[in-house]
C-alpha cells in the first residue's frame, strides 16, 4: 500500500533515489526475463502470437475487457465507500480504463493505479486515503485471484494423472510463498513499528472487514474479473491453434495470470510469457506454443484497453479547458477577432 502513496508523504533527501532505482531494478528484470524466454524458444512464437490475432478474437477481446473493467470499476467503488470517499460509476470506469491503459503501456505495471488514486483524492484532498482505497482494492483482487487458481489448480492435480506430476513444483512453491507470507506478516507483528503500521491499516479496513454485503461485493467483482481474463486467454490459445483439454487451458491460464501480477514487467510482458513457456512445457504442450498463446493475449489485451488511450486525453483537454478559464477563453477569442 505504502507503493502508492509514497508520493504524498514528504521524504528525506535520498528518497526519490530509492524508488528510481527499484523501477530500474523491476525493468531491467522484466527486460531480462523477456531476452531469456526468447532465447530459450526463439523469436518465432513471438510472432506467431501477434499474427494469430485475429478481427473475430479482437472484438472478443474488446467485450471481454469491458466486462472485467465494469466489475473492477464496481469493487473500486465498494473499497472507496469503505474508506468514506465517493466515488460516481461513471468515474470509475472510465478512471479503470485509463489506469489499466497505462499500466500496460508503462513500465512497472503499477503507474496507472498510481494515477487513478491521485486523480481520484485530489479534488476531495484525500490522496493518503484514495492511494490506500486503490491499494486495498488491487491487494483484494488478487487475493481472490490467487484463492481461485488454488482451487481450480488443486483438484486438477489431484483428478488428472497428466497434469499431477508438472503440478507439483507449483503446489510446493505455493506452500512455500504462503509459510513465507504468514512468516512475515507474523514478524512484523512482533516489531513495535510494523505492528503499528498494520494495526492503523487494520483499522482503516474495518468499514469494509466487517461489512458482509461489501465482503460479497468485493468477491464476486473479483471472480468477474478474473473469469474475464480467463476466457480472454482461451480465445488467444484458440487463436494460435491450441487444441487441449480445455481444463488445462484454463488451469495454465490462471497460472499465467497470477504470474503477471508480479511488478517485474515491462508493459506487461515478462513474467507472463515465460510463466506460460513453463506451464505449457510442462502440460506436455510445449512451450513454444505457451508463449505464443501468451504473446497474442497480450496484444489482445492491449487493444482491448485502448479505450483508456480517449479517456486519458478527455481527461488532459479538460485540465487544459479548466486552466485557461472562461475569462481566458473569452478574451482570446476577442483577441482572435480583432
Amino acid at each position: 500500500m505504502a507503493a502508492l502513496t509514497a508520493a504524498a508523504v514528504p521524504g528525506i533527501r535520498r528518497a526519490p533515489t530509492r524508488p528510481a532505482l527499484r523501477r530500474a531494478t523491476r525493468i531491467g528484470a522484466g527486460v531480462a526475463v523477456v531476452v531469456a524466454t526468447a532465447l530459450v524458444v526463439g523469436v518465432g512464437p513471438f510472432v506467431h502470437g501477434i499474427a494469430a490475432v485475429s478481427p473475430a478474437a479482437i472484438v472478443t477481446g474488446f467485450a471481454l475487457i469491458a466486462a472485467a473493467t465494469a466489475a473492477a470499476a464496481w469493487r473500486w467503488r465498494v473499497v472507496a465507500a469503505g474508506f468514506g470517499l465517493p466515488l460516481r460509476w461513471r468515474d470509475a470506469f472510465g478512471a479503470y480504463y485509463r489506469s489499466q491503459f497505462l499500466n500496460s503501456v508503462l513500465p512497472g505495471g503499477v503507474v496507472g493505479d498510481v494515477h487513478r488514486a491521485y486523480a481520484h483524492g485530489r479534488p476531495h484532498e484525500q490522496v493518503g486515503a484514495a492511494g490506500r482505497a486503490v491499494a486495498a482494492e488491487r491487494v483484494f483482487g488478487q487475493i481472490v485471484q490467487l484463492t481461485l487458481t488454488l482451487a481450480v489448480v488443486l483438484p486438477l492435480a489431484a483428478v488428472q494423472p497428466r497434469w499431477a506430476s508438472p503440478l507439483a513444483p507449483l503446489l510446493w512453491g505455493a506452500g512455500a510463498l504462503a509459510a513465507i507470507l504468514v512468516l512475515t506478516v507474523g514478524i512484523a507483528a512482533l516489531v513495535p513499528r510494523s505492528r503499528r503500521a498494520l494495526q492503523r491499516e487494520f483499522r482503516m479496513l474495518r468499514p469494509l472487514l466487517v461489512r458482509p454485503a461489501a465482503l460479497a461485493a468485493i468477491v464476486a467483482a473479483s471472480i468477474a474479473v478474473v473469469a474475464a481474463h480467463v476466457a480472454l486467454f482461451v480465445v488467444a490459445a484458440a487463436a494460435t491453434g491450441v487444441t487441449a483439454d480445455p481444463r488445462g487451458v484454463v488451469a495454465a491460464a490462471l497460472v499465467v495470470l497470477a504470474a503477471s501480477a508480479l511488478p517485474i514487467n515491462v508493459g506487461g510482458w515478462g513474467p507472463r510469457e515465460a510463466a506460460a513457456g513453463a506451464a505449457f512445457a510442462l502440460a506436455g504442450l510445449g512451450g513454444a506454443t505457451g508463449v505464443a498463446t501468451s504473446t497474442a493475449f497480450g496484444v489482445l489485451a492491449l487493444l482491448a484497453v485502448a479505450p483508456g488511450a480517449f479517456v486519458l486525453l478527455a481527461g488532459r483537454r479538460a485540465a487544459a479547458r479548466a486552466r485557461i478559464g472562461p475569462g481566458n477563453v473569452a478574451r482570446r477569442e476577442g483577441a482572435g477577432d480583432e
